[in-house]
């Protein structure tokens, strides 16, 4: 399990360095059953695939030998379930960005 939480959370990660400006987070939750939940916040708020489709409702990606797109078909590989909400461009009120999360059982 650990292997890929910190897989799946570095490839996030880099995906937020890459892919927005601004201020990031990363937070570890664990839950019942032996489960984590890593989620990454971010104020970009436009949610990639396969994050705004519900868990087991593949998408297609990038293909394997791709030189990017790969970590969200990681994403699919190894984790139970994730999600992903938009919370706003910020004109509306104080929150901006979105939060893309996945668990992953022990």
């Amino acid at each position: 399990m650990l292997d890929a939480v910190e897989l799946l959370a570095s490839e996030m990660v880099t995906n937020t360095y890459l892919h927005t400006n601004g201020p990031a987070s990363l937070r570890l939750t664990a839950l019942a059953d032996g489960r984590l939940r890593v989620g990454v916040w971010d104020s970009h708020p436009r949610v990639p695939a396969p994050f705004a489709r519900p868990p087991h409702d593949h998408v297609p990606l990038a293909p394997s030998d791709a030189d990017g797109g790969r970590g969200l078909r990681l994403v699919q590989e190894y984790a139970d379930c994730w999600g992903g909400v938009s919370l706003g461009d910020g004109t509306l009120d104080y929150r901006a960005g979105k939060l893309l999360w996945f668990e992953v059982s022990g």
